[in-house]
């Protein structure tokens, strides 16, 4: 059977096809993604007024009640932009292309923009990615599992000065968790925390009461024996204890590892959680075409306020 990656019905939407529409059908399609209830047609972000006065020398837009002008952008993520339509509409296909992610140095390059332009970009879009996960709650049967990443301590030439890096004592103290919660079969949720045990209150939140969880032999899940039905495998011993696994935590895994060795490099530190976010993205989408991720992603874009993480970022730092 042939994977859906390597069918037609992946393949919908290409970068040929963005270019080739052209600026203004570009425009239109931020519109349309924009203003969906109203067919496209302008919606004044500051007092809901459905009549405006379309000002087409410079594609922005003039309310008739309170008469503040406004773009397609305004107030979205992408609030102040400087790149055109096409590069923007270019610039998500590119990212939701990506299967392990894409790095900021690569858009860069395919953008002919500056590396800061892309990094800043890329950040953007995970940000709305997420929309997608916010107030999300998990049933049925639910994996949970963590994996450690960063603080990376580089051994000692000469064997006889290395130290034993599994010690707490010899960490930089950097390492962060990344814990994911997973319906077998359906959406996942992942969260960073210090230590694997740190994010029994986090399933609280958002695991349902009456859900089925599978959890490995870590000390850390002790505590959910508590509050559901927790069922348990010894990963030291076998993979799956009749039908018991978290297969689907560590595709998760699989997923983002991959992103933080061949595409990425270094996702940890403050940006771990975009990157977690992006990877759980990536899973819940993986069997949908690309046409219809990118569509996903714009239409989330548009649903975003404007970021304060990322707004101005480069003139902050």
């Amino acid at each position: 059977m042939q994977h859906f990656l390597l069918s037609a019905a992946a393949r919908t939407l290409s970068l040929k096809a963005v270019f080739k529409m052209g600026e203004d059908k570009a425009y239109e399609t931020f519109c349309e993604l924009r203003w969906p209830e109203n067919d496209g047609e302008a919606v004044c972000p500051k007092c809901g007024c459905t009549e405006t006065y379309n000002i087409t020398s410079r594609r922005r837009f003039k309310c008739v009640a309170c008469h503040s002008q406004f773009s397609v952008t305004s107030g979205t993520i992408f609030a102040s932009r400087k790149l055109s339509y096409t590069d923007l509409l270019a610039a998500i296909v590119i990212f939701v292309n990506g299967a392990k992610g894409v790095s900021a140095l690569q858009m860069s390059r395919d953008l002919d923009v500056q590396y800061k332009t892309a990094f800043v970009l890329a950040h953007k879009l995970r940000e709305a990615m997420s929309l997608e996960q916010q107030n999300r709650r998990l049933d049925g049967v639910v994996e949970i599992d963590g994996a450690y990443f960063g603080g990376y301590v580089k051994p000692e030439n000469e064997k006889a000065d290395r130290k034993d890096r599994r010690l707490v004592a010899n960490r930089t103290g950097k390492r962060q968790c990344v814990v994911v919660m997973r319906e077998q079969d359906g959406k996942s949720l992942p969260f960073v925390v210090k230590n694997e045990g740190d994010a029994v209150p986090f399933v609280r939140d958002h695991v349902g009461t009456l859900a089925t969880i599978h959890a490995d032999e870590g000390t850390g899940w002790d505590a959910l024996h508590a509050g559901w039905e927790t069922k348990r495998v010894n990963h030291s011993v076998q993979f799956m204890d009749k039908g018991v696994c978290t297969n689907m935590a560590e595709s998760y895994f699989s997923r983002l590892r991959r992103m933080e060795v061949g595409t990425h490099h270094h996702i940890a530190g403050p940006y771990l959680y975009a990157y977690a976010q992006e990877a759980s993205w990536r899973e819940d989408n993986r069997r949908v075409s690309n046409g219809s991720q990118a569509m996903l992603v714009a239409e989330s874009a548009m649903l975003s306020p404007v970021s304060r993480k990322w707004a101005g970022y480069w003139q902050r730092a």
